[in-house]
């Protein structure tokens, strides 16, 4: 199991910020004493709180921060979305990680507090519905056999399809303190409840799906990759009527029907005013998604303009128009 995996787990970098002015700007690797010197003078705790989902990529971000800098520490806790958003909204961290966007409720309360904050989109991720290695009848699902699933409409797999056999589905799915939980209730549910086992932990989740043979659950795609063998994706139909499956293609340019982005959420006041935050947010986006995938990480990266643009908010945000 993996640390990352574990509701409340405190993931910490001795040292986090690349950043300053040469940051991930510059060649990877490039590690010479006058860039080291520059950025070790960064100091500060950066505090973060919220997405199992988001989690890999921020300890593989504070895996390379940790090379070169001992002055700047990030914490961040995995307690999943709406959790992260309430410690946000108490003033607790300096970011939040989110697999949702905010809710119009978690945008209000933050407004009542005073509390402004930027919207980041880190990376993409394919929400991947996966069965049992041994099922041998699911190979896609449309959209509204998944809704017949999760709402407990279909009882056996034969009430999805007739084709399928007489046996009695088990559904598992994350609990309501994840965002994967709202994305799937929003884009698959329609807002409704899901009927399924729930856990907070997503090993389990992916475990239970290995262990029934009609077992049936949907987790991140880097959840389902790290497991593979041992589980099968299933194609979804989208509105088209084309059953794609989730790859790095097919979740970057949308066509798989659950892909979604991933979020980092800012303090505004805390960028200004805390220059390690400040310096994790500048190395996140130029980073472009290199640290998570060159260890392995199977999250999909956004174009490069659309961290370019980010960052060129980012810096009206702190102060820094580097040229």
């Amino acid at each position: 199991m993996k640390k990352w995996q574990v509701l409340g787990t405190t993931i910490v970098s001795a040292s986090l910020l690349l950043g300053a002015c040469g940051g991930a700007g510059q060649q990877s690797g490039d590690k010479s004493g006058d860039q080291k010197s520059e950025n070790s003078n960064v100091e500060g705790t950066v505090k973060g709180n919220g997405s199992s989902t988001v989690a890999p990529i921020i300890e593989k971000l504070n895996e390379e921060f940790s090379k070169n800098h001992d002055k700047a520490t990030v914490e961040n806790v995995t307690s999943g979305t709406g959790d992260g958003f309430k410690q946000f909204i108490a003033g607790k961290t300096d970011f939040s990680n989110a697999s949702r966007p905010i809710k119009d409720e978690e945008k209000q309360q933050l407004d009542s507090k005073n509390i402004k904050y930027t919207e980041f989109e880190i990376a993409k991720d394919g929400l991947t519905v996966a069965v049992n290695k041994d099922n041998d009848f699911v190979d896609e699902l449309s959209l509204d056999e998944l809704k017949k699933i999760y709402s407990g409409e279909a009882k056996n797999w034969s009430d999805v399809n007739p084709k399928f056999p007489k046996e009695p589905i088990k559904a598992f799915s994350p609990d309501q303190s994840h965002g994967t939980y709202d994305f799937f209730s929003e884009e698959v549910m329609d807002k409704a409840d899901i009927k399924a086992e729930k856990n907070q932990n997503t090993d389990v989740i992916v475990k239970s799906v290995q262990d029934n043979k009609d077992g049936i659950g949907f987790f991140a795609y880097n959840f389902y990759k790290e497991n593979q063998d041992n589980l099968k994706a299933v194609k979804i139909k989208g509105e088209d009527g084309k059953a794609i499956e989730p790859d790095q293609k097919t979740i970057q340019d949308g066509s798989y029907a659950l892909s979604r982005p991933l979020f980092i959420y800012a303090n505004n006041e805390k960028l200004k005013d805390n220059k390690a935050f400040a310096e994790f947010m500048k190395f996140t986006l130029e980073d472009q998604g290199k640290a998570a995938e060159a260890e392995g990480v199977d999250y999909v990266a956004l174009p490069e303009k659309d961290y370019k643009d980010q960052l060129s908010e980012l810096e009206k945000l702190t102060g820094k128009n580097e040229k």
